[in-house]
């Protein structure tokens, strides 16, 4: 099937400059201290936060000045086409950002107490066509509000760039909990057609050969035995080891895994996963009759009385894997009751590795086009990544998965940027870091309470 259409609304190039006039507390602040700062909001997304650097006010062009924040990235949106077609269906075609523009004083307190309104504006998006073409809804300096101050009545004024673009995803969605071995639909539209295979199940720790595969154990199969009171004591209870969940493509064949390689066990003295020894999972593709680590992603229970799980993934470097060099690709918290998405989008970075490995392969009879809509790199605002013999594609957005909270049915939603998908294993992957993300948030859950009984293992089961 085809991907889905999406379109990104970028935002950046953020600069500000006051009329000379002004006095010199603003305009002679060095930028890397910029007090200034900006809520960039549209309507139905949370609002998003960028500081704002401050210029000479004679400056014409910020790209002109030496800025360290000039070509920087401080809001993306991204909208589905379902949320694309709602907004032109209700207004017409046209959309608008709306930008507030703060000033806070001691430069500490990131916009609480001392924080002043300097000024508002919004900028009109449209959307039609946007699914299909680039375009740039604005690109220049805009008055935020009149200086009183100023006999001439001029005002300040903030530089930003606003761009919408395409951004072409493949969906997928799990048919249910991954710890129930689902399967996982590519979605488009209403239609939804079956891709993978999922299986959960516990392994060995030194188990990585794909020919062991049909010789996985399976979780409370074994009848044979009748256990004591005393030897059928739930090992979840002490440490949680030993997941694994393979995905196969519609032949049968393995083609992505993702293996828990460091147990979730509670820090001493606590019944949580601390994040000075956080639990870990290998993220896995078949290679030559074995598995080659392509991800590494660790998580862990916030400390304090936060309801917040941390989580951080690492890529290998494709040609120096032996070495374990990784470059961290995304790194933040989730609310272990509200849930959210993990998601890794390489826009704003400037020294991106390769995330799918080069390959002749196809993803599966008319699963993609070949061409590869949308530029997507991380020069979105004029600056160029580095290029690197590692380096296929060069940022933009990678993936997402929805993760739901904890004690709540969770069928991960994955969507997938359409230049990271050459063959159905880079796919897989991504299906496979996703199952991974969300089995962490019952890996991470409080060791007081119990698993349910996809995820429980009896000791006498496990083999090391």
């Amino acid at each position: 099937m085809d991907p889905c259409p999406f379109v990104r609304i970028l935002v950046g190039n953020l600069a500000l400059r006051f009329p000379l006039s002004t006095k010199p507390s603003l305009s002679r602040i060095h930028p890397s201290t910029s007090p200034c700062y900006c809520k960039i909001r549209l309507k139905n997304f949370p609002h998003q936060v960028g500081s704002i650097p401050l210029i000479h006010a004679n400056t014409q062009n910020p790209e002109s000045c030496n800025v360290s924040l000039q070509k920087s990235l401080a809001a993306c949106f991204s909208l589905s086409k379902s949320q694309v077609d709602r907004i032109i269906s209700k207004g017409g075609s046209s959309h608008k950002l709306s930008i507030e523009v703060y000033a806070d004083p001691d430069g500490s307190t990131c916009g609480l107490a001392s924080r002043k309104l300097l000024g508002k504006v919004t900028v009109p998006l449209d959307l039609r066509g946007a699914e299909s073409r680039p375009s740039v809804a604005h690109n220049g300096w805009i008055d935020i509000g009149r200086n009183k101050s100023n006999k001439n009545g001029s005002s300040a004024q903030l530089f930003l760039t606003v761009r919408t673009k395409p951004d072409p995803r493949f969906v997928f969605q799990f048919g249910g909990e991954p710890e129930c071995s689902p399967q996982v639909f590519q979605v488009q539209g209403s239609v939804k057609q079956a891709v993978f295979t999922c299986k959960f199940g516990f392994r060995s720790s030194g188990d990585r050969n794909l020919g062991s595969r049909t010789s996985l154990p399976e979780s409370n199969t074994s009848r044979n035995w009748l256990p004591s009171l005393k030897t059928d004591k739930d090992q979840s209870a002490k440490e949680r080891k030993g997941w694994s969940i393979t995905v196969h493509d519609l032949s049968g064949s393995p083609v992505a895994m993702a293996s828990m390689v460091t147990p979730f066990v509670p820090s001493p003295g606590s019944d949580r996963v601390s994040r000075s020894n956080p639990g870990a999972w290998s993220i896995l593709r078949p290679e030559c009759g074995t598995w080659k680590p392509w991800g590494h992603l660790e998580a862990w229970r916030e400390p304090g009385f936060t309801d917040a799980l941390g989580y951080r993934f690492d890529l290998f470097h494709d040609d120096i894997v032996a070495t374990g060099t990784t470059t961290t690709v995304a790194s933040s918290t989730l609310s272990t009751k509200l849930g959210g998405k993990f998601t890794m989008d390489m826009t704003t970075n400037i020294s991106t590795p390769s995330i799918s490995p080069q390959s002749s392969c196809d993803l599966g009879s008319g699963s993609r086009p070949g061409s590869r809509p949308g530029s997507g790199s991380g020069s979105d605002f004029g600056f160029e990544l580095p290029p690197s013999p590692q380096s296929m594609y060069r940022g933009g957005f990678v993936m997402s998965s929805t993760v739901e909270g904890v004690g709540k049915c969770s069928k991960p939603e994955v969507e997938v940027g359409v230049k990271h998908v050459t063959c159905t294993e880079d796919a897989a992957a991504f299906v496979a870091l996703a199952a991974a993300m969300d089995l962490s948030m019952d890996a991470c859950q409080s060791f007081s309470q119990k698993l349910r009984k996809e995820l429980r293992q009896q000791s006498q089961n496990f083999v090391d």
